[in-house]
């Protein structure tokens, strides 16, 4: 059990310790792109207090922690050797975790790609993939005796659909063939990385982090069920699939196939894509209720998804933890028997300080109790789920959204910088607490232990 962020969110000092720009410091930076031009400059500032919040995991009491590590920042310019100072910080932070009995998950990639290669192209330019598994090869080479756990690409969907096809996150682009060329290439990087991570690091355990939405049609009409399957290949079949199936199902060709997907595959990438991994990592936020309609810019996939109800969070998604449980056995179910882990779960809440210096997010707390229960099925329904990451440690930039949504257990006074547990952080780590003095790797005992 664990929590989990993610640098760009949280570091700060985006030109110190010779970082580069990446493509999110380019799109905060350009007005109108996120919400009240909040950037990322100084976030959590985690890159001078991570002592301060490693120990903040200590007092929560967990055993592990995903963190992901800037590539902007280890390789500025997306290619050569890595920067010495960039290096130097993550094996301080490697190594602070280890002497606090804490197990690192780094994340390789999550989206914050240096600039330099977006000028040259993106990821909807093969090259990207191929620079990605140099700069995995480096990185895992300088830090691999600090962490045993890397996983390569964080949603690869939002970094292809979200970045170069719909354009609400960076680069903010919005052309779906250069999307559908993204994703491929996303796939492709990953299987590449993990060929390089194997030839530095033989013993490492190597995974991938895909968000797995639960699809469901709004009617019983074959033209919503339609939709929902067209947003099911776009979203989740065509990243699972080739990972775990070595192929693109005939469902994601049909509807990916127009828009440049063929084009884009090349012989052996298949082969390359799913190559064996030692895990599989699952993000899941939310259900969501897919209609048919007609085909047009805003909706070049001819469908419309609404969060279902009850979409209780500050983002408006739903809060229904059958969805996670759902989403396990599909995944253990049609893709894989490799272990499980929920590298992210979490919701956004309206927190805020009371009078009495509280900050009382029983929303988060019921969230998580359902979720965890939920998780607690799936293991008993027989599948092999090894852990579970609350999103997020800590409050934090919210990509888009900027600092106007709040998932942390670990609220954040940005002004101050000042870190307040939440009343979800006391209430986690008495959960914590209770759980390691139960039968924990049982099922029964995982339910039981979060009925309390």
């Amino acid at each position: 059990m664990g929590v989990a962020t993610a640098a760009y969110q949280i570091e700060g000092a985006v030109d110190e310790g010779g970082r580069g720009p990446s493509i999110w410091d380019t799109f905060a930076h350009t007005p109108g792109r996120v919400h009240r031009g909040d950037t990322g400059d100084i976030a959590c500032d985690h890159y001078h207090r991570w002592q301060h919040d490693l120990d903040l995991l200590v007092e929560l009491g967990v055993d592990s922690y995903r963190l992901s590590v800037s590539w902007a920042r280890l390789q500025p310019g997306g290619t050569g050797e890595l920067n010495p100072d960039g290096v130097a910080f993550y094996r301080e932070v490697l190594a602070g975790l280890r002497s606090r009995g804490i197990r690192p998950f780094v994340t390789l990639y999550h989206w914050d790609l240096p600039q330099p290669l977006e000028d040259a192209g993106g990821w909807p330019v093969r090259d990207t993939a191929v620079r990605f598994a140099d700069y995995a090869r480096r990185t895992v080479a300088a830090l691999g005796d600090l962490a045993d756990d890397w996983i390569t690409l964080n949603e690869p969907w939002c970094s292809a659909f979200l970045g170069y096809g719909y354009g609400p996150h960076a680069p903010g682009r919005t052309d779906i063939r250069a999307a559908v060329a993204a994703s491929h290439h996303l796939n492709l990087a990953h299987g590449l990385a993990v060929g390089a991570i194997r030839e530095v690091a033989p013993t490492a355990r190597v995974g991938i982090t895909n968000i797995v939405t639960e699809v469901v049609a709004a009617t019983d009409s074959p033209a919503d069920h339609d939709a929902a399957d067209r947003l099911d290949a776009v979203s989740n079949r065509a990243f699972l699939d080739p990972v775990y199936l070595g192929a693109y199902g005939d469902g994601v060709h049909a509807r990916l196939d127009p828009h440049g997907l063929a084009d884009v595959i090349r012989g052996g990438d298949l082969e390359t894509i799913s190559q064996p991994v030692d895990f599989a990592g699952v993000n899941h936020y939310q259900r969501v209720i897919v209609s048919a309609v007609p085909t047009d810019a805003a909706h070049p996939f001819g469908f419309s998804e609404t969060p279902a109800e009850p979409a209780a969070t500050s983002f408006g998604w739903s809060v229904i933890p059958d969805s996670l449980h759902a989403v396990l056995l599909r995944v253990a179910r049609d893709y894989t028997s490799l272990p499980l882990y929920i590298t992210e779960s979490g919701a956004s809440f309206d927190d805020y300080v009371d009078p009495e210096g509280g900050i009382d997010d029983v929303e988060r707390i019921s969230y998580l109790a359902g979720y965890f229960e939920a998780a607690g099925r799936a293991i008993s329904d027989g599948v092999d789920l090894r852990g579970y990451f609350v999103w997020s440690l800590l409050d934090n930039f919210e990509w888009g959204e900027g600092y106007s949504k709040r998932f942390g257990l670990v609220y954040i006074d940005y002004r101050t910088q000042e870190r307040l547990p939440k009343a979800s952080a006391h209430w986690y780590r008495e959960l914590l607490a209770r759980f390691r003095t139960t039968s924990a790797s049982t099922a029964s005992a995982t339910v039981d232990a979060v009925r309390g």
